[in-house]
This record gives C-alpha cells, structure tokens and sequence, in this order.
C-alpha cells in the first residue's frame, strides 16, 4: 500500500510539473498584457536574485545536513522552495507582458550564451519534478529515498540557479 501511495504522489508530481513546464511555453506564443511602461522593469533583476540567493541557500542546507543541522537543513530548503515559487510567479508575469529580448552579443559569446541559455532551459524544466519528489519524500520521512534523489536534484537544481543568473548577466545589457 505504502509503494502505492508515492507511485500515486509521483504521478500528481508530473502532472503538475508538465502543467507548469506548458504554462510556461505558453507564454511565449500567447500575445502580451499590456501594463504601464516601465512598471514591471524590475522584474528580471529580481529573479536573478532569487536565482543567486537559491544558489547560496542550496549550498548552506548541503553543508548544514553533512554536519548533522537537520532543522537548519529543513529550513533553507523550505526557504529554497518558496523563493523557487516567488521566481516562477515573477517570472510569468514578466513574460506576459514583455517580449522575449534577444541576445545582441556575437560569434563565441553567444554560442557560449545559446549553450548556457539550452541547457538552463532543458534543465529547469527537469528540475521541478525533482524538487518536488526530493521534498515529498522528506516530508514523509522517506530519508533513504530523500537522500538518494537528492544526490540527483541539488548538482541540477544548483546549475539551473547559477545559470539563471549568468543568463540574466549575459543578456542584460540588451534590455
């Protein structure tokens, strides 16, 4: 029954997490909102904040639970998780209202920018389900699992944070 029980938890995991991944797809096809010009500017220097602070924050809650924190381990991660939502909902509003802006740079600059840009993409959107099933098996006390996937999860979830911010460094003078 157990074994059941996450199968049934996993599944609602993907579907949500294949929700999220179209949702965000959509928003590149769908025509913009309009809101008033330079209100919502801001918003890609604050997720690659987020980005940067989730990046420091998943590397504190490693090194807290190899010297035994489990509570400070269990509180960056949450932390992690509600900035990682805050991103998500900032970052859609942004792209439903601007247009994607292209990168200007050329030559090795920018294959190194479509390269990080790919697999930042390709990763972010492998990382949700991840994330997801990392926290539910610890919340159900499923440590051994929850140890297991998160060898898996923290190198991918920290690449996806770091690269955020490189791809916001790298386009940002083109805003």
């Amino acid at each position: 029954m157990e074994g059941s029980k996450e199968v049934n938890i996993n599944k609602w995991i993907y579907i949500v997490a294949g929700v999220l991944a179209s949702a965000v797809g959509i928003i590149y096809v769908t025509p913009k909102f309009e809101v008033a010009e330079g209100s919502l500017d801001f918003l890609p220097a604050l997720n690659a904040s987020i980005n940067a602070t989730v990046s420091v924050l998943l590397v504190l809650a490693v090194i807290m639970i190899k010297q035994g924190k489990r509570i400070a381990h269990q509180r960056l991660m949450t932390t992690n998780l509600v900035l990682s939502a805050l991103f998500l909902v900032s970052y859609v509003l942004y792209h439903t209202t601007h247009e994607s802006t292209a990168f200007g740079g050329e030559g090795i600059v920018r294959t190194i920018y479509l390269f990080i840009l790919l697999t930042h993409i390709v990763l972010a959107i492998v990382i949700v389900p991840l994330v997801l099933i990392t926290f539910s098996r610890a919340l159900t006390n499923k440590f051994d699992k929850h140890k297991k996937i998160a060898r898996i999860t923290f190198p991918i979830w920290l690449y996806v944070s770091v690269t955020g911010v490189i791809v916001y460094l790298m386009i940002s003078p083109y805003y």
